[in-house]
């Protein structure tokens, strides 16, 4: 469903679970800049026929979510900080072709599997976490991440045909799997 060449490795889980606080600061800086994403996709395609308004709640709901992981922050007594990010959607958004329309096509496909991956590794921690606080929001948010990977997918539907979708998903999968087993081993949600 989630479009993932490979699942996540139960080292990350480990890794994860002996660097909660870490992790729950660097889903901060990944819902943040989640939100700045979808932002800056309004900006660079006004004329592109609804995605605007299929992506407006998208923002809106990232911001919230962003919210919602400060909240827990501050719950534990973490401040918000600078963190060394990931290099994970740096990495994946290096296959992105350069030129028009491919590149909007290409974006919204890795926006959709770094949602899917998302889904997938807080599904793992809403199962292995033990602080309830954190079990719920990680269950919470289970369903918006499914759903904002399906809304890229949609969209992504909408600028190219259904094979050209599938071919372009599966390969910027493969891609995002080799980033995954390349990225160094500290704890993010996404390496």
């Amino acid at each position: 469903m989630l479009g993932l060449a490979v699942p996540t490795s139960p080292s990350w889980v480990a890794r994860a679970l002996a660097a909660v606080d870490e992790i729950l600061l660097d889903h901060a800086h990944c819902e943040k800049k989640a939100a700045s994403t979808v932002v800056s996709l309004i900006f660079r395609y006004p004329d592109e026929p609804g995605l605007a308004a299929a992506l407006a709640p998208l923002a809106r709901e990232e911001l919230l979510h962003f919210e919602e992981v400060l909240r827990h922050l501050a719950r534990r007594g973490i401040a918000f900080r600078r963190q060394t990010p990931s290099p994970y959607a740096a990495e994946l958004m290096k296959a992105v072709r350069p030129h028009e329309p491919a590149r909007l096509l290409d974006t919204l496909l890795a926006m959709a599997l770094i949602e899917a991956r998302s889904c997938e590794r807080m599904g793992l921690l809403a199962g292995a976490l033990e602080d309830p606080g954190l079990v719920g929001l990680y269950r919470g948010l289970l369903a918006s991440e499914a759903r904002h990977h399906r809304t890229y997918v949609e969209l992504a539907a909408a600028v190219a045909s259904a094979a050209e979708v599938r071919a372009r998903l599966d390969a910027l999968a493969a891609h995002e799997a080799a980033v995954l087993a390349a990225a160094p081993a500290i704890p993010r949600l996404h390496t």
